[in-house]
C-alpha cells in the first residue's frame, strides 16, 4: 500500500484518481529505452542487402513478407507508447525520404542504448541531449561536407541509386531491371520547377498496377494508363488505333428529377412516346460525342444500356466507372480535358494515344491506353509469381522512385554501405575532444551510435563484427572515406567503386528523426497513466 501524503492536520491528499499508475525519475527512463531498443532489435536484422526478412501474419491470418522497415513497424500493432514514438520514426522518413526507414530506427534505438550508459553513471538527461542535438548538428555539416554533385540528365547514376536501393529488398536479383523502369517513369513525369533550376517530380503521376503471374522480368513501363475495368459492351471494338479519348464525368444516363414526380399515362401509346424520348435523348448523347469525332470514350459515371448499345454501333470503345484519380492521371497522360457535360464536348477536349485496348491479364480484362506523345503521367505494371511476391516488389518499387525522386530535386549523393556513417563517426570523435565537459562524452556516445549501421550491416552478412569495424575504422583514419562494409563480398571496401550510392537527403533525413526521437524519450522522467 503506497503511504498516503497527509497535510498538517491529518487530511489525505489525492492529487491523481485512483488507479493511475505513475512511474518515476530512472525507472519511467529506462522503461522507455528498453520498449525503443526492443523495437530497432526487431528491425535492426533485416538492414542491407543480406538482411533478413519478416514474415508478418495479421489477425485475420493475411501474410505479409517484407524487409521495408516502415511496412514491418506498420503491421506490428505496438502498444507501448515509447515504441510507438519509434514506429513514428519510420513512418515520418518514409513518408519524407522513402527509404532509410529501418536505418533511422536502429540509429535511434543505439542512441538511447548509448545514452543509458550515461545515465547509469548520473549524467543529466538534459546534457546527454545538449551533447546529441551538438553532434546532430556537426554530423549533418559533415554530410554536407562529402556529398558530391550530380547530373540528373545521367541516366545511368540515377539507375545506380535505384538499384542501391533496391538491393536490400527481396527483389535485389532483378533489381537491373526493375531500376531501369523506376528511372524511366520518374524522368517520364519530371516537370521543370517555377522559379528554381530544379526539377519537381509528384508520384501521383506514376501508377503502379500489381498482378501475380508472370515473372518479375515481365514488369514493364507503360507510357500511358492501365484500368483495372472492362470495355462495357461485347459489341465495342477491343483495340482502336490512333485513339481520341473522351474523359466524361457525367453519367451517359438519363437523369432522374430531383422532385418526387408522378407521370400519369392513360393511353398504351403515351406510353411508347415516353420511352422514344428517353431513347432519343440518349442517342442525342452519343451523336455529340460522334460529333466531337472521339472514338473511346472513358466515363467516371455509369452508362445506360441503351447508350451502349448506340456507342458499339458505331464502334466507339467504351470504359464506365472509372475513379476519379484515374481520370486526373488519364487527362494528364493523353492531354484530353475532363468535361462535365456532354454539350460542351468539342474536338479541341479530346486526347490522343496510339492504342487502346483490353487484353486479359491473368484472368482479369484490363483497359491498356499507351503510346501517348509525351504523357506527364505513367503506369507501372509490377508481375511477379505470386501475390506475396508482387507486394513486395510493389513496396520496392514505392521506395526506389522515392530514392530516384530525392536525387533528381536534390542532386547531392554519397556512397552507402555503412561509409558515411563511418566516417562521421570518426569526424565525431576528433571533434569531441575540442569541447569542454560532459558534453564530450555525449557526442563521443552519438559517434558510436552511428557506429551501429554499419556494424549492424557486417552482423548481418556474417562477418565478425569486431574485425570488421577495426578494419573500417583503420581505413577511415588514412582518409579513405568512402570505404564500407561490402555486405555482397562480405569484404571492407571502397563502396563508391561498388557503385552503391545513395541521396545526401535520406541520410539527412535519418540523423535529423533519430537524433529528435531520441532526445524526446530522453526528456521524459514521468509515465503517469
Amino acid at each position: 500500500m503506497a503511504s498516503i501524503q497527509t497535510t498538517a492536520g491529518g487530511m489525505p491528499v489525492l492529487i491523481l484518481k485512483e488507479g493511475t499508475k505513475e512511474n518515476k525519475g530512472k525507472e519511467a527512463q529506462r522503461n522507455n529505452i528498453t520498449a525503443a531498443k526492443l523495437i530497432s532489435e526487431i528491425v535492426k536484422t533485416s538492414l542491407g542487402p543480406r538482411g533478413m526478412d519478416k514474415m508478418l501474419v495479421d489477425t485475420l491470418g493475411d501474410v505479409t513478407i517484407t524487409n521495408d522497415g516502415a511496412t514491418i513497424l506498420k503491421e506490428i500493432d505496438v502498444q507501448h507508447p515509447a515504441a510507438k514514438m519509434m514506429v513514428e520514426v519510420s513512418k515520418s522518413v518514409d513518408n519524407e525520404v522513402g527509404d532509410g526507414t529501418t536505418s533511422s530506427v536502429v540509429l535511434a534505438g543505439a542512441l538511447l542504448e548509448k545514452a543509458e550508459d550515461l545515465l547509469n553513471k548520473d549524467v543529466h538527461p538534459s546534457v546527454i541531449v545538449d551533447g546529441y542535438t551538438a553532434a546532430s548538428e556537426q554530423a549533418l555539416k559533415l554530410l554536407q561536407k562529402i556529398g558530391i554533385k550530380v547530373d540528373v540528365e545521367d541516366r545511368e547514376l540515377l539507375i545506380k541509386i535505384a538499384r542501391t536501393s533496391m538491393d536490400s529488398k527481396l527483389v535485389s536479383d532483378d533489381s537491373p531491371i526493375l531500376a531501369q523502369t523506376v528511372v524511366d517513369a520518374i524522368k517520364q513525369v519530371a516537370e521543370k520547377n517555377e522559379g528554381s533550376d530544379g526539377l519537381k517530380i509528384d508520384l501521383d503521376n506514376i501508377k503502379v498496377e500489381k498482378k501475380a503471374g508472370g515473372s518479375m522480368r515481365d514488369t514493364a513501363l507503360i507510357k500511358g494508363i492501365v484500368l483495372d475495368k472492362e470495355v462495357v459492351h461485347a459489341g465495342m471494338p477491343k483495340r482502336i488505333e490512333g485513339a481520341k479519348i473522351a474523359l466524361l464525368n457525367s453519367a451517359l444516363e438519363i437523369e432522374k428529377t430531383e422532385m418526387s414526380a408522378e407521370i400519369r399515362i392513360n393511353d398504351p401509346q403515351q406510353m411508347q412516346m415516353f420511352l422514344d424520348e428517353e431513347n432519343r435523348m440518349l442517342k442525342s448523347m452519343v451523336d455529340k460525342i460522334m460529333a466531337a469525332d472521339a472514338n473511346v470514350v472513358l466515363c467516371q459515371k455509369g452508362i445506360d444500356d441503351i447508350a451502349q448499345h448506340y456507342l458499339s454501333k458505331v464502334g466507339i470503345l467504351a470504359v464506365r466507372r472509372i475513379k476519379e484519380s484515374d481520370l486526373f492521371k488519364l487527362a494528364k497522360a493523353t492531354g484530353a480535358r475532363i468535361v462535365n457535360n456532354i454539350d460542351d464536348l468539342t474536338s479541341k477536349d479530346l486526347g490522343s494515344a496510339d492504342v487502346v485496348e483490353e487484353r486479359k491479364v491473368e484472368t482479369d480484362r484490363w483497359v491498356f491506353i499507351e503510346g501517348c506523345k509525351n504523357p506527364k503521367a505513367v503506369t507501372i505494371l509490377v508481375r511477379g509469381g505470386s501475390q506475396r511476391v508482387v507486394d513486395e516488389a510493389d513496396r520496392s518499387i514505392h521506395d526506389a522512385l522515392m530514392v530516384t525522386k530525392d536525387v533528381v530535386e536534390k542532386p547531392i549523393i554519397v556512397a552507402g554501405g555503412g561509409a558515411p556513417e563511418a566516417y562521421i563517426a570518426n569526424e565525431l570523435r576528433q571533434w569531441s575532444s575540442s569541447l569542454e565537459g560532459r558534453a564530450q562524452l555525449a557526442v563521443n556516445k552519438f559517434a558510436d551510435a552511428i557506429d551501429s549501421i554499419p556494424l549492424a550491416l557486417s552482423e548481418n552478412a556474417g562477418m565478425d563484427p569486431i574485425d570488421t569495424m577495426a578494419e573500417l575504422r583503420a581505413k577511415q583514419n588514412k582518409g579513405m572515406k568512402w570505404t564500407g562494409v561490402n555486405v555482397r563480398s562480405t569484404t571492407v571496401s571502397d563502396m563508391f567503386k561498388q557503385n552503391i550510392l545513395e541521396p545526401v537527403v535520406i541520410k539527412e533525413q535519418i540523423i535529423k528523426s533519430a537524433t529528435e526521437a531520441a532526445c524526446m524519450l530522453l526528456r521524459i522522467d514521468d509515465v503517469i497513466a
